[in-house]
């Protein structure tokens, strides 16, 4: 099919449009369960019925959390925490209550403990048939493949008691579920309810442990990389090779660039305030992003998509982060 010559111009328009260079920014999120920030120091206890050895896994999630590759939380060695619960002869029967567990943390030295319980894993399959053609030289034919869906759940209650206060900190249901599939044609293996248990309990321990601890995420950032305004050559060369230097995370560079084309539009030019900010906000200064981003939210005359982004993300990152600083503080 041929394309018109008039439609050529609107169809490459609409393919840059996709293209439009970014920058990843790296931010603080504050953990979601915040008053494990007051409790570094954790005890987890063994776990009721725990026939996949989630409290282990925790354990072993919660001491691989870190903040800028340092350790965020201390765990108390289990065999000390086994010794103590045998020698004051305390019933351990999963979700310990809070009088208990301040008991056992004192006697620890641990601010906090993370008890439990884990229901049977479940599994249910289900059969179902797929068409397959077949060819042998220029014969073709349909046959049905007989298939099998296996699903396999698991779910557990854990709690997290804060020793100096004996309020709980954390209590819920936490569940994870997974599908396999596996035809009569191909080499692919269902796992056992016990193997796919396993699986599940590793991800039920990584998203506790997640929510217990601050931690980076990553966003992408749009860059600005058209005048908003008649731009000399001089000052388009000037754009050009700022956004240049910004793809190969030169940002001294490109800010130095930057800004000499803020001087050479008089102040009027939105663009180089904007693109300044996205430099900022990719070194971390979210406060100066946040100066240069109102700074050309101030020359719009209307609204700006990228820049109405822009002054609402900012601001939630400066809280986030704000919020992320005062848990590891603690």
């Amino acid at each position: 099919m041929k394309i018109s010559p008039l439609l050529l111009p609107v169809s490459i328009a609409f393919l840059l449009s996709g293209c439009a260079q970014k920058v990843t920014v790296k931010a603080l999120e504050p953990a979601e369960v915040s008053g494990a920030a007051d409790t570094k120091q954790i005890a987890v206890t063994p776990f009721h019925h725990d026939y996949v050895n989630l409290a282990d896994k925790i354990e072993v999630s919660i001491s691989k959390q870190r903040i800028d590759n340092k350790p965020y939380f201390t765990v108390i060695n289990r065999t000390d925490l086994a010794k103590i619960i045998d020698e004051q002869k305390i019933q351990n029967s999963g979700l310990m209550d809070e009088s208990t567990a301040v008991e056992v943390g004192n006697l620890l030295g641990a601010q906090a403990i993370i008890s439990g319980s884990v229901n049977p894993p479940s599994l249910h399959d289900d059969l179902y048939y797929v068409t397959r053609t077949k060819c042998k030289k220029e014969n073709c034919w349909e046959v049905k493949v007989a298939c099998k869906k296996r699903t396999i759940a698991l779910s557990a209650q854990i709690r997290m008691i804060n020793i100096a206060t004996g309020e709980i900190i954390y209590a819920d249901n936490l569940s994870r579920q997974q599908q396999w599939n596996h035809c009569a044609d191909d080499t692919r293996t269902l796992p056992s309810k016990q193997s796919g248990a396993q699986q599940l309990a590793n991800a039920i321990a990584g998203s506790f442990a997640y929510k217990l601890t601050p931690h980076y995420r990553h966003i992408s950032v749009t860059l600005l990389e058209e005048p908003d305004m008649e731009y000399s050559d001089y000052q388009e060369k000037l754009l050009d090779s700022a956004l240049l230097y910004i793809e190969q995370s030169r940002y001294d560079k490109a800010e130095q660039l930057l800004r000499k084309l803020i001087e050479s539009t008089a102040s009027q030019s939105y663009v180089p305030f904007y693109n300044i900010g996205v430099i900022y906000e990719a070194r971390g200064d979210f406060l100066e992003a946040q100066h240069y981003y109102e700074a050309a939210d101030a020359l719009t005359v209307e609204p700006v998509k990228e820049i109405n982004k822009a002054i609402i993300r900012i601001q939630g990152l400066i809280e986030k982060e704000t919020l992320a600083l005062q848990q590891i503080a603690r």
